[in-house]
């Protein structure tokens, strides 16, 4: 008898499960740039639009002078390629550290 009344509750939750087809049209979001700003972000009242000079040779992008402000004498510094876009390597003479930055161009998202 416990069997049966477990099989009968089982199947009416999963019967409770199915529901019905309705007829109409999916509602889409907007583009992701109409939702800008986002997840709390202020907005941003005069957004860089020519991004092409630092995406190609982010090492241009900072003076090697706030970057040893940050952590002492540069050795060198490097482009890296990334999936997410191309970044700089800065290398310090001092230390086996070093601070990367760039664009992340491959979010098509935009920044928020």
């Amino acid at each position: 008898m416990k069997r049966f009344l477990l099989l009968a509750a089982a199947a009416s939750l999963l019967a409770g499960g199915c529901g019905t087809e309705t007829a109409g049209t999916a509602v889409t979001s907007a583009p992701s740039s109409a939702r800008l700003p986002s997840d709390g972000a202020p907005a941003v009242a005069d957004p860089i639009t020519s991004t092409a000079a630092v995406e190609a040779d982010p090492c241009s992008a900072v003076p090697t002078g706030e970057i040893e402000a940050i952590g002492g004498k540069v050795k060198r510094s490097h482009l890296e390629q990334l999936t997410m876009g191309n970044a700089c390597a800065w290398v310090f003479q001092e230390s086996p550290s070093t601070v990367s930055g760039g664009l992340v161009t491959g979010n098509k998202d935009e920044l928020s």
